[in-house]
């Protein structure tokens, strides 16, 4: 290399700073992890309640001991108390804490005499103060009412030694000392207070949830009903024609071979026909025709003559504008009755469907000439099908009624009725 040639500067890689963590992968803050260890402690407590209450009665109770070796003399109005009466107090004082949960008035009982020899005596022990933990309990655990009986063990032993040894005025001996047990009394009821808080919250909290599942399952049934419904009324329908023309057209094929080949052509229309209404009805392909309406009624008359069932069609009135779920009730209802009559009517049957409107509601009768007086409901035989079920339920939707039954005269007649939205109910 040349004196004179110099290397190019090669570039320097561009490094790029590492992400900032996440905010919810920080550290928890401090008062998050101390409710944590909170809420083990509290748990393990609950599975095994005893090591809790050995190990706070043997602390308690270590420390009454210690005080009873020579500290009580510091406080005591009478030092000359025997060593063993003050040991035997402090005791009194300091075990009946491994009962302050299960028995804590039968614990303060035993407490209070203690305090009541202690006062009377003139020892004034300091363990006496262990009281205030058994009226926390109480006023944790027990009815309000309990502390009422509280108040009756914790005043005669204060009341007993200010009278003994008075020091002052009597209510100075006497008052700060219940003070102080009324506001732990009162911290007893504020940690009730927020425990039954924090359990309403967690079980309205389980509440919701479990209605929250119930209305998924709900609405989950109502769906599978919708589309139970819906491929009844498109597949009963559809292959109902397609069977009457495919009976027409094997009649036809001997005798008119033109009438045969329309007779495929309409099997193959109304195949088609079908198919596009389930893929709209499963969501397998995009929406592209809307839900049938009053206007493609005389498609679905056609297909019907065509399946060799004669049908004429009549409107009474002046027609009224309807919702367009009412329009597809009304379809729906004209659909299954008239698949229906396909079904069972038998041959030589007609029928008509007559429109009459009011200003109140919209009536659809939809009869037929059957001789046989066959429960037309969409299953042969005995016992309701899903046809008139399904009827029903869409008539229920829009406060309508629907009846169906046998005409005197031979025939059957399913007449459906709607009440108009702004009309009286």
């Amino acid at each position: 290399m040349s004196p004179e040639t110099t290397p190019e500067p090669q570039p320097t890689p561009q490094t790029t700073p590492p992400p900032a963590p996440h905010p919810a992968r920080q550290t928890a803050p401090l008062s998050r992890s101390i409710q944590r260890q909170t809420e083990g402690v509290r748990a393990y407590d609950t599975r095994r309640p005893w090591v809790w209450d050995g190990l706070l009665t043997a602390f308690w109770t270590a420390a009454a001991l210690i005080d009873a070796s020579g500290g009580w003399r510091n406080i005591a109005r009478d030092p000359s108390v025997p060593v063993g009466l003050v040991v035997a107090m402090s005791l009194a004082f300091a075990l009946p804490l491994l009962w302050r949960r299960r028995h804590p008035l039968t614990a303060l009982a035993v407490m209070a005499g203690a305090a009541l020899l202690s006062n009377w005596t003139g020892a004034f022990l300091q363990a006496g103060l262990l009281q205030m933990i058994v009226v926390f309990h109480i006023a944790l655990r027990r009815p309000p009412r309990t502390l009422l009986w509280t108040l009756a063990l914790l005043a005669p032993p204060l009341v007993v030694g200010a009278a003994r040894f008075p020091q002052g005025s009597w209510d100075q001996q006497v008052v700060p000392t219940l003070w102080a047990y009324a506001m732990v009394a009162l911290l007893g009821i504020a940690v009730r207070s927020r425990q039954d808080y924090t359990a309403a919250l967690i079980d309205r909290a389980r509440r919701l949830e479990i209605e929250r599942d119930q209305q998924a399952q709900l609405a989950a049934a109502a769906e599978r009903n919708r589309i139970n419904r819906e491929m009844h009324d498109i597949i009963g329908h559809n292959l109902s024609v397609i069977t009457g023309l495919a009976d027409g057209g094997r009649y036809a094929a001997a005798k008119n071979p033109e009438r045969a080949a329309e007779a495929l052509d309409a099997i193959g229309t109304t195949s088609r026909q079908a198919l596009a209404e389930l893929r709209r009805l499963l969501r397998t392909e995009a929406v592209r025709d809307p839900q049938p309406t009053l206007a493609d009624l005389d498609a679905l008359i056609t297909g019907v003559r065509k399946a060799g069932l004669p049908v004429r069609l009549e409107t009474t009135g002046p027609a009224q504008d309807l919702p367009a779920g009412a329009q597809l009730t009304v379809y729906r209802v004209v659909q299954e009755a008239l698949t229906n009559t396909l079904k069972h009517a038998g041959e030589g049957a007609e029928s008509t469907v007559v429109f009459t409107y009011t200003e109140a509601a919209v009536t659809t009768d939809v009869t037929n000439t059957a001789q046989s007086q066959t429960e037309l409901n969409g299953a042969p035989g005995p016992g309701p099908g899903q046809g008139i079920t399904g009827m029903h339920e869409r008539a229920k939707l829009y406060d309508g009624t629907l009846e169906a039954g046998p005409l005197p005269e031979g025939g059957w007649r399913v007449r459906l009725r709607l009440p108009l939205e702004d009309s009286p109910s």
